[in-house]
């Protein structure tokens, strides 16, 4: 069983406290897993839905922030991502995803040349995304979790980690964020996996600017700044670092990258309880 928060009566709650807090303090159980395993991740697979594809996708600002911060190593960072819109955990055959020869087996790189990668494993980590209501969907929900656990064992018998990145609430619908983060934050826990809190960054950082427009008009998608969050959300968890100071796509402003990631940072401390 879990529970969901009442908004209003959170709303209360939250505007006692201070907005600052707002994204941590609606997460309920907490993650045991507060690390990936490894300081510096270099080879990263993201699965999941067009909440990873949108704005140019989140695995390239991840990999800009990471290869800034470790220019010296830079070539050795690579990530790759596969997504269907809409999918779900049940829709991915992940053990396919590590097939030799496979995902992985090239790259481009400089100018547009194929470099092609002799790997004894593709991939470090996995980092996994469920459809947006799937956690918390009465008919849907059991299959989150009987996927978090499937996978997470393939990933982990292909010799890489699997991570969960907690996904956000719609715009009009904020009390799914407790829901979210309950359900994501419980599977971790179940499969010894990280959990990335991205939901609860969106919340905290609607809390602290109302008018941040996380959200594209259909109030699901992200926007280059919801994007944008979610990739200083990813970074900060992974390396155990802030990202601040970090590049940021021309779509965002500076004044707006700054903010979003001190968002980042706070909610990934306070939802690891560091």
């Amino acid at each position: 069983m879990f529970r969901i928060a009442n908004w209003r009566q959170m709303a209360v709650v939250l505007g006692l406290l201070g907005l600052a807090l707002a994204g941590s303090a609606i997460a309920q159980t907490k993650p045991r897993v507060t690390d990936a395993g490894l300081a510096t991740p270099k080879t990263i697979m993201y699965v999941g839905n067009s909440f990873f594809y949108y704005n140019n996708g989140i695995s390239t600002q991840v990999s800009n922030i990471a290869t800034a911060a470790d220019a010296k190593n830079r070539t050795e960072y690579r990530s790759t991502m596969i997504t269907m819109g809409g999918s779900g955990f049940n829709w991915h055959d992940v053990d396919s995803y590590f097939k030799p020869g496979g995902v992985a087996s090239y790259s481009f790189v400089g100018d547009n040349e194929i470099r092609f990668n002799k790997l004894d494993k593709p991939f470090e980590l996995v980092i996994m995304i469920d459809c947006s209501q799937c956690p918390i969907h009465p008919q849907l929900g059991p299959m989150f979790h009987e996927y978090a656990k499937k996978h997470s064992d393939t990933v982990r018998k292909h010799k890489a980690q699997p991570v969960f990145f907690m996904t956000w609430a719609y715009e009009d619908k904020p009390e799914m964020t407790a829901g979210l983060a309950e359900q994501y934050t419980i599977a971790g826990n179940a499969n010894n996996a990280l959990v990335i809190p991205g939901g609860l960054a969106f919340a905290k950082a609607i809390a602290k600017q109302p008018d941040i427009k996380l959200y594209v008009a259909d109030k699901r998608h992200p926007t280059a700044r919801g994007t944008y969050l979610a990739a200083a959300t990813t970074y900060a968890a992974l390396y155990g670092k802030s990202p601040a100071g970090g590049p940021h796509p021309a779509t965002v402003d500076a004044a707006t990258a700054k903010f979003l990631q001190e968002v980042a940072w706070e909610t990934v401390q306070e939802y690891y309880g560091k």
